[in-house]
């Protein structure tokens, strides 16, 4: 589990640490969890390097789909003013390329779920997009779906927009690279892990520009931007079990809690499960044991 350390990240993302290089930026993934879009006040033992592992093996599964950030994962490459933290690092960070970041978060849904299933119960659509009528929770749709947000600071909340919305943003050509990239990366995504026993319901990628080339970035297809449902026990009408965090989301509901920071505690157990389901999520995706590297 990741312990604190003396030096001090450029700046931070809900999970992530980011230490700006100059031409290249280190990402460490730390045990932070965030649920609607407020960070929790307890970490998951061994999440960081979950996430960091998994998106690992995204990149190199993905790789002929579209270019991605990653330079190293290597604590041979860290940069020497780094050396002193190998260890805390080891297995949580990600030497990448420096992206211009696009504003928006590209979603892809191929099961109807969370707030894609309430929207579609009140008016038949999801993010705006008609559907045909009689699916159910959890129904899986005809073909994955593209369902682009806007891109939330920490305590803000993700905005679901139009694709034309998206067009006005970034403009037509890349708001379709992004569009074909994220269809692709998650049908070709959804078949891999299919194989393994898992059903991917959704998952929101990031792209950005490196040396005017789209490239993914940030984490991928892990259990924090992803819906992930056990196949052997998937029953449409109702909601999933999941190796993601939706087992904390759903418990936050329970609590009573509004959804604005401070978020509340949460019990050792909700910790311990939360953890278990991460670790074998990996397992099962990668098809090899997790064994943690950092201290």
């Amino acid at each position: 589990m990741q312990q604190p350390l003396e030096i001090k990240p450029t700046s931070q993302g809900k999970v992530r640490d980011l230490f700006d290089l100059g031409d290249r930026m280190l990402l460490v993934a730390t045990d932070r969890l965030s649920a609607f879009d407020v960070v929790l006040p307890d970490p998951v033992p061994y999440k960081g390097e979950v996430l960091t592992k998994i998106s690992l093996f995204w990149f190199d599964l993905l790789k002929d789909v579209v270019a991605n950030h990653l330079i190293s994962a290597d604590v041979d490459d860290l940069p020497e003013e780094f050396l002193p933290y190998a260890e805390s690092f080891s297995g949580r960070f990600m030497l990448v390329k420096k992206a211009e970041v696009f504003p928006v978060e590209c979603i892809v849904r191929g099961y109807l779920a969370g707030s894609g299933w309430n929207e579609y119960r009140a008016s038949g659509t999801v993010c705006g997009q008609k559907l045909p009528e009689g699916f159910v929770e959890s129904s899986r749709l005809p073909g994955p779906i593209f369902t682009p947000s806007t891109k939330a600071a920490i305590g803000g909340h993700d905005e679901n927009v139009s694709f034309e919305r998206m067009v006005e943003i970034i403009g037509e050509e890349y708001a379709n690279a992004l569009r074909d990239a994220s269809i692709e990366l998650y049908s070709r995504a959804a078949e891999h892990a299919s194989k393994c026993g898992i059903i991917i319901a959704d998952t929101k990628f990031e792209f950005g520009l490196v040396d005017g080339v789209v490239t993914l970035v940030d984490e991928v297809l892990t259990p924090d931007s992803s819906r992930f449902w056990p196949a052997d026990s998937y029953t449409p009408g109702q909601g999933q079990p999941s190796f993601d965090k939706q087992f904390v989301r759903d418990w936050l509901q329970r609590s009573g809690w509004d959804k604005t920071p401070p978020a509340p505690e949460l019990p050792e157990d909700i910790i311990t499960i939360t953890a278990e389901k991460y670790i074998e999520a990996y397992e099962m995706i990668t098809g090899e044991p997790f064994i943690p590297e950092g201290d």
